[in-house]
């Protein structure tokens, strides 16, 4: 739980209002789409072609503005493709595209005052932008850091002055992992340092009277991530700014995993009324990464409009607490709560229950031969029937959970316990003496039957809502708890109606379109309460949705919190003109020989500047030195330089084994 309690907002900004509101920000110009104010929140993404092939970057712009992306990112890591921005923004504009284009800048300050004379906005990364990162520890005196920043001041204003010029916006986005030697020497690889990063920039432009900026706080960890934003927040309001802010996860990866990272992250921060655009950075083609934010973004379009139309009820609130803290529930029955980790429910009570295959959907296959069953890291640990009897024996490591009155009727209760309404728990005469589970919403702690409730250490609450700013409601729920003064365990449920994804035209992402956003939906409304250090389990109900993928997400959602462990995790990078390899491709051949190795943190960047930085949460790295060429890292230390790529995943292997961290696939679950 330490990397949780480390996320919690700890007296950073968090939206306290009991309807959802967004965090109003100053208006920022790019071309003719501004941001921020009262404008939608944008969406964009990067192109993945080389800068230099200016026909494949003008196709593939295209491809991501039909796709919905508003402004398109491009790399410019050196004077050349600055220029051939020109070429690109020329070609678009005869085709009758207006898209407004964003250089992305990282080491070479000489590329952005080009590319800040002809693209709409500029990207510079503060870590690496006036400084060379040796990963040196240096001990500054308060003079000798002051020296710095004027060092600083003198390589950035040039920048600054052009923009003002031009008229061009800029983004002053850190990255978690690519903080300078003098940041990382002061503040230590923390939030604090990323916010400090930005800072120092944007005090530059504001005394260069310059306004027209944008923010982002970007981390492959979304804790870390949401940790800094917040921070970021609260120290602009000190200072009396209110730039707009980019959001975005750093190397999501591809697929499922991909996008619930991205949601965990992004969609957390929404909830609290923060970001003004949208990145959603996935390891696949830049045109399917647009999609992924509009499901995001508009579901918070959707309630601004509900909360206009209709008047919300209050979400109750027991003390004038604001700050979230974690919430230390009790152990029961030493399976759920305390230290332990994150428990999964899943309703099976819709399954044929007279067919023992049903379980491999939950993570349990059924061994007909030998009449037993399999567990695997993604096994649920419950499983809902609410009236339904299975006519075959259950795992006997697997709980079974039964609504009271079928439950009281069973003969034998070994693994069985009870589910009950609130008032059916009050009135029971007869209970598990070992683990009850109670249907419980913030509204009913104001109740006069909660009032009632008597109290023991067998009950686990389950948290439900019915709020149009559930998560918010939910999240109250912790701090009336706390104000109370319970440490029972609280299994966070959330469901999801079919009617929960039809969506207005344009908010469609895929034939699976119910899956792919249930993935997003979830991760963001479990996932914004695991982050905070809420929860001892969690319940996703849809039925508009498979039950393998209901077990799939929600392990998902508790690998992107960092809050259980139970897959191999890539920290891959989107891809884009700088990417010296397929990166799809490799990515899914890494993935091939590794993913058995849970526990794990493999990255996989296209060229170094997504590389000992941006990996910084990586155990190790597979990243593109040149053409045909890869460098390998154990976390930020180079192991072999420029291995060639036909050779580099069997050398990472060994390294692996080397470190006595390997295990053969055969032997996982022995």
């Amino acid at each position: 739980m330490d990397s949780i309690k480390a996320a919690q907002l700890g007296g950073s900004y968090c939206n306290s209002k009991t309807t959802y509101s967004r965090f109003l920000t100053r208006e920022v110009n790019i071309g003719d789409i501004p941001m921020g104010a009262h404008h939608p929140i944008r969406i964009q993404s990067m192109t993945t072609v080389d800068t230099m092939n200016t026909l494949g970057s003008v196709e593939q712009t295209i491809k991501m503005v039909d796709a919905g992306c508003e402004y398109v990112r491009i790399t410019a890591p050196s004077i050349k493709e600055a220029e051939n921005l020109a070429n690109i923004k020329n070609e678009l504009r005869k085709r009758g595209y207006q898209v407004p284009l964003v250089a992305d800048i990282h080491f070479t300050p000489n590329a952005a005052e080009v590319a800040a004379r002809i693209v709409e906005k500029v990207r510079v990364n503060p870590g690496n932008y006036a400084d060379k990162k040796k990963f040196d520890q240096i001990d500054y005196t308060d003079l000798a850091y002051q020296a710095e920043l004027e060092r600083i001041y003198k390589k950035f204003a040039p920048l600054v002055k052009i923009c003002k010029e031009y008229g061009t916006a800029m983004r002053i986005g850190t990255n978690h992992g690519s903080l300078s030697d003098r940041i990382m020497s002061r503040y230590g690889d923390t939030p604090e340092g990323m916010v400090e990063s930005a800072l120092e920039f944007m005090r530059i432009c504001e005394d260069l009277n310059y306004y027209n900026l944008v923010v982002s706080m970007k981390s492959s960890n979304p804790q870390v991530m949401v940790q800094a934003y917040r921070l970021l927040v609260e120290k602009m309001v000190a200072e009396n700014m209110n730039y707009p802010l980019h959001l975005g996860v750093t190397e999501a990866g591809d697929g499922e995993d991909g996008r619930i990272k991205s949601a965990v992250g992004i969609g957390t921060l929404l909830e609290d009324g923060l970001g003004d655009t949208v990145r959603v950075s996935l390891t696949e083609e830049p045109e399917k990464e647009a999609p992924v934010a509009i499901a995001l973004v508009n579901r918070y379009a959707r309630r601004e409009k509900q909360i206009l139309e209709t008047p919300q009820r209050e979400i109750l609130r027991l003390n004038n607490q604001i700050d979230t803290k974690a919430y230390e529930a009790k152990e029961v029955n030493a399976f759920i709560g305390g230290s332990l980790v994150p428990r999964v429910v899943v309703d099976i009570s819709q399954k044929n229950l007279k067919d023992p295959f049903i379980l491999s959907d939950v993570g349990y296959k059924y061994d007909a031969i030998l009449d037993k069953y399999h567990m695997g890291d993604q096994s649920v640990d419950f499983v809902y029937l609410g009236d339904g009897l299975p006519s075959f024996t259950m795992p006997g490591n697997l709980k079974q959970l039964y609504n009271y009155a079928t439950w009281l009727k069973l003969a034998d209760k070994t693994n069985i316990h009870p589910v009950f309404a609130l008032q059916e728990y009050i009135d029971a005469s007869i209970k598990d003496p070992v683990l009850n589970l109670v249907h419980l919403s913030n509204d009913d702690l104001a109740g006069e039957s909660f009032s009632q409730l008597p109290l023991d250490e067998t009950i686990v609450f389950v948290l439900e809502t019915t709020h149009v700013h559930g998560m918010a409601d939910q999240r109250q729920f912790f701090a009336n708890l706390q104000e109370i003064g319970l440490e029972n365990p609280v299994i966070i449920k959330r469901s999801y109606p079919k009617s929960e994804f039809s969506g207005p035209v344009g908010d469609v992402m895929s034939p699976e379109e119910p899956i792919s956003k249930i993935q997003l939906y979830a991760a963001t409304d479990l996932g914004a309460l695991l982050i905070d250090g809420l929860g001892s389990g969690i319940w996703i109900d849809s039925e508009a949705t498979p039950t393998d993928n209901l077990c799939s997400i929600s392990f998902g959602i508790l690998q992107a919190t960092r809050s259980r462990i139970s897959k191999t995790e890539y920290i891959s990078c989107p891809s884009c003109g700088r990417t010296l390899f397929d990166l799809q491709e490799t990515t899914q051949m890494v993935r091939s020989r590794t993913n058995h190795l849970k526990g794990l943190k493999i990255a996989i960047m296209g060229c170094i500047v997504n590389g000992p930085g941006e990996m910084a949460d990586a155990d190790y790295g597979y990243v593109g030195a040149g053409p045909d060429k890869i460098t390998l890292y154990r976390s930020k230390e180079v192991v072999k330089r420029n291995v060639s790529s036909a050779k580099a995943l069997d050398e990472l292997i060994d390294i692996i084994k080397s470190d006595g961290l390997w295990i053969e696939e055969n032997e996982v679950g022995v």
